[in-house]
């Protein structure tokens, strides 16, 4: 346990094989169940070798095994469920828990992969206006699905779109990455507001829907009119502009982000800048400049 709380490893192997008194397998199978009971080595996928027999694997898998190897296992067979094991460990790490959405690491991995291609795609960051404040007066539960119905809108506008073409991933709290073809950006978007300004407002109260605005504190604690949340989207693609790495791209898009949440309403902003053109060096002929020191002189 202390070795797994220093340095999360990346699997742990437990050994409550058949040669193995019972009280040493049942001492094997507790340290599995503690580690599976932290909730900072819960996440590490643990297996079990175990005794032939399927009493032995049941009270593997009860002690919180993620996988349980029989002695009777081939290494082949060893060998692939191992493989299952660190697939699924991965899947499971790498997307958000409350959307299910692919998320840092796998998001980097996406425009990475898609850099190099001679394909123009766009990066666009989309972000929710207002939601602190929502949050605030509702609760955290009501912010929660709040971001889910994003998450979904998300997932199903860019996939109807763009199939196998697009992602869609969540960095976290109401911010979320989504990869289309830069043809695909006004029909994306568009949609992506369009449903979001018709049900969103669903969400508040009648008075609240009503008004079209609440009235919330802010830092000061002065009382101030609060909108119905917006949806602010910055988007950059890689049209006019050439990236060496995923990090230039994700800035870009969260610059054009924070300039959509500055207008008003539900919008996105696209970055039509272009690349500073290099101009050629000046290159002046060894007689030309003699001549033109010569006329200095005269």
């Amino acid at each position: 346990m202390a070795r797994a709380l220093r340095g999360r490893p990346r699997t742990v192997a437990f050994d409550a094989r058949g040669h193995l008194a019972s009280a040493a397998v049942a001492t094997v199978l507790e340290a599995c169940a503690r580690l599976k009971r932290d909730s900072y080595t819960g996440i590490v996928p643990a297996i079990i070798f175990c005794g032939p027999d399927e009493a032995s694997a049941a009270r593997a898998f009860e002690s919180g095994a993620d996988e349980v190897l029989r002695e009777s296992a081939s290494p082949a067979e060893a060998r692939q469920r191992l493989d299952v094991l660190l697939r699924r460990s991965d899947r499971d790490t790498f997307v958000h828990p409350s959307t299910r959405l692919p998320g840092t690491d796998e998001i980097e991995a996406e425009i990475v992969r898609r850099m190099p291609s001679s394909a123009a795609f766009a990066v666009c960051y989309a972000d929710l206006d207002h939601f602190k404040e929502f949050n605030d007066r509702y609760s955290y539960y009501d912010g929660d699905r709040v971001i889910r119905i994003l998450a979904k809108i998300l997932h199903d506008v860019v996939k109807g779109f763009c199939g196998e073409n697009g992602f869609v991933g969540h960095i976290g709290g109401d911010d979320f990455i989504f990869i289309v073809p830069a043809v695909a950006v006004p029909d994306t978007c568009g949609e992506i507001i369009t449903i979001f300004d018709t049900i969103v407002p669903y969400q508040y109260s009648e008075q609240d829907r009503r008004a079209g605005y609440f009235f919330g504190k802010d830092r000061r604690g002065q009382l101030h009119r609060v909108p119905l949340m917006t949806v602010s989207i910055g988007v950059v693609t890689n049209e006019r502009r050439q990236f060496t790495h995923a990090a230039q791209m994700a800035e870009l898009a969260t610059e054009m982000k924070s300039y959509a949440k500055t207008l008003v309403g539900s919008v996105y902003t696209l970055d039509r800048r272009q690349d500073p053109v290099a101009e050629p060096p000046l290159v002046v002929p060894h007689h030309d400049i003699a001549s033109a020191v010569g006329d200095k002189r005269s």
